[in-house]
């Protein structure tokens, strides 16, 4: 029997649908979870800056009567994680594992928990709004995460038209701000550490009326306060650094997807281009039978 949702993961559903008060109450509870939400709404409301009525707002969006009926059920489900028994993959029938082994089942296990934490809304709104010919694309990445945002805007271009991949993410920013209309889509990466040009970047394109997408962690950016659709990946792993594998997932799945909306456009896109780097020689086919 499927369990039903958590909170967590039922206020992080919520956001699309939140005002954007609601929205940075959500995101700070989110960001600070569960610890944020255990004291008094007033302690919330002025942590989140917001009023107490939009705390009270949110927690009846998400199906309670009061703060008082959150706060005993988010109690109940802490209580229920803390006596939960431990279960962690084992590898008893391969006395001598792979080294790669250990690193890759933390790597698996933050997919599975991306894939089951981002809500279906959620994914499908982004791609509804990436496969929208008529709106413009504008893709910024971080200091981490600058690699995916480079690989989303290239694949993209080749799906549809009017995408621009901000390369210098200190500066490019401002200049894509002149000629971001509203309803046009900008796409922001930010793990933490959080960095200052994301969250400005989503502020003001939001405040011109575009559509903010936001790829980051699941403690979320001040960023998702701003953002239509928010993309949480887990990313820890037994290192000194995040493992970003599973926002390569999300930004494959998201590409697949606008691509399968696009079919024959793609189609015919793809042999342009394939006709030009023909007929400039970009790649050099290899040769049959020669030697090495």
């Amino acid at each position: 029997m499927d369990q039903p949702p958590t909170i967590e993961n039922r206020m992080r559903a919520a956001l699309g649908e939140l005002t954007r008060a609601e929205r940075q109450a959500a995101t700070h509870i989110l960001s600070h979870f569960p610890m944020s939400a255990l004291g008094s709404i007033t302690t919330l409301a002025r942590a989140a800056d917001v009023s107490s009525p939009t705390v009270m707002r949110l927690v009846q969006k998400l199906g309670f009567k009061g703060y008082s009926d959150y706060q005993a059920a988010l109690r109940a489900e802490v209580e229920r994680l803390l006596v939960a028994p431990l279960s962690l993959p084992g590898n008893g029938r391969d006395p001598q594992p792979h080294p790669l082994q250990d690193f890759a089942v933390r790597v698996v296990a933050n997919i599975d928990a991306t894939l089951s934490q981002i809500p279906a809304e959620a994914f499908l709104g982004a791609s509804d709004l990436l496969a929208d010919p008529a709106r413009r694309v504008a893709i910024m990445g971080g200091r981490l995460t600058h690699a995916h945002a480079d690989y989303l805007a290239t694949l993209l271009r080749v799906i549809r038209p009017e995408v621009t991949y901000l390369d210098d993410h200190l500066t490019d920013w401002q200049q894509a701000l002149l000629d971001l209309r509203a309803g046009d889509v900008a796409v922001i990466f930010d793990i933490r550490r959080y960095e200052g040009n994301a969250v400005h970047f989503a502020e003001l394109a939001a405040g011109q009326g575009a559509e903010v997408v936001l790829i980051t962690d699941r403690w979320l950016s001040p960023a998702a306060a701003h953002a239509r659709h928010t993309l949480a990946c887990h990313i820890e792993v037994p290192a000194a650094w995040d493992s970003t594998a599973a926002i390569l997932v999300v930004v494959e799945a998201l590409l697949a997807q606008v691509q399968g909306r696009l079919a024959d456009q793609v189609q015919a896109r793809l042999n342009r281009l394939e006709d030009y780097f023909a007929r400039t020689r970009v790649f050099r086919a290899p040769r049959v039978g020669g030697r090495g």
